[in-house]
């Protein structure tokens, strides 16, 4: 398809999904009000995507930079995609629903476009995000996935949002959900670690051959939190490869390994809290890349992730992550 500033793509409920979204995900060292500056700056460039989650910790500062840029006209509510996500802890279903409307109202906002389960593996119910015990080890909360997915199809119903989907699972969990006796709503998207040395073409073309939009974050190599991040792994943006074609298309490395995901058919993520970068990741529209520079681009993936968080590895069902 012909990818321009307002492409969408349209997911299998009939609603549409700008294919190029904003992510506010910053590590817990970075302040929270540069989450509202961000926001604001994106929207003012272009962005109608925006994505963000409970576990950030920001949903209030993007929801009053959203409103912010709604009531200076801006932008109208209808035409914002706002994703929002549901964290381990919220697992049980008589959880997810208060859980969504506690966003709903840090956000500002009467309804979610999207909302998606963050994770497939539960977490101890309570107000710790990151349950440990004494020992310093996760304390896991084992509820079926597919009695979690009936409390968001619930929420669809009542109108709280329009579309519902998951995250960071793969084929074996994502088929949990689609052979669930009595589906009401499959699952519209599966937002999972994605980018050039990671490209996903396996789990890619499942979820297309489900009509399942796939959504990848950590496109530009993560954000580095040294929380989740092995700091000895190769930055993607300095790959000789990666450069060689931006120089020849005279875009930066980050606008080309954007535009090798959209052509791919990824929606992808940009993150950054930097106005002149945020600007830079909108204008991808005005090139495409030929045919041997994507398969150029694509014999860089090595199925490398940044994204190595302890609370998958330390998971008695580890490497969940490591299927497609």
């Amino acid at each position: 398809m012909e990818l321009g500033p307002a492409s969408c793509v349209t997911l299998n409920d009939g609603h549409k999904m700008p294919v190029l979204g904003f992510g506010t995900y910053a590590p817990d060292k970075i302040d929270k009000s540069l989450a509202e500056e961000a926001t604001k700056v994106a929207i003012e460039v272009g962005f109608r995507h925006i994505d963000c989650a409970h576990f950030y910790g920001n949903e209030a500062e993007v929801g009053r930079a959203i409103k912010m840029k709604m009531e200076d006209g801006t932008v109208r509510r209808e035409e914002l995609f706002y994703t929002g996500k549901l964290w381990n802890t919220y697992h049980d279903p008589e959880l997810v629903q208060p859980a969504l409307e506690k966003s709903l109202q840090d956000l500002q906002l009467h309804y979610m476009d999207l909302f998606v389960i963050h994770m497939p593996m539960g977490l101890k119910p309570g107000e710790d995000l990151i349950p440990r015990d004494e020992r310093g080890h996760f304390i896991y909360h084992n509820v079926d996935l597919r009695h979690t997915w009936e409390a968001m199809e619930k929420c669809k119903d009542a109108g709280l949002v329009r579309s519902i989907g998951v995250s960071n699972f793969n084929r074996r969990q994502l088929e949990l959900i689609l052979n669930k006796p009595g589906l009401k709503y499959k699952p519209v998207c599966n937002q999972v670690e994605c980018h050039l040395y990671l490209n996903q073409s396996k789990l890619l073309g499942f979820c297309q051959s489900q009509e399942i939009v796939l959504v990848g974050y950590g496109i530009l190599g993560s954000s580095r939190d040294e929380k989740w991040i092995d700091q000895n792994l190769p930055v993607l943006l300095e790959d000789p490869v990666l450069n060689a074609i931006a120089r020849r298309q005279n875009k930066s490395p980050a606008q080309v390994a954007l535009r090798y995901l959209l052509q791919q058919g990824v929606v992808v993520l940009a993150k950054s809290s930097n106005p002149e970068r945020i600007k830079e990741n909108f204008q991808v529209f005005d090139f495409h890349l030929p045919e041997e520079d994507m398969k150029e681009l694509g014999g860089l993936n090595r199925n490398m992730r940044y994204v190595e968080a302890k609370v998958w590895r330390d998971h008695p069902q580890y490497p969940f992550h490591d299927e497609y």
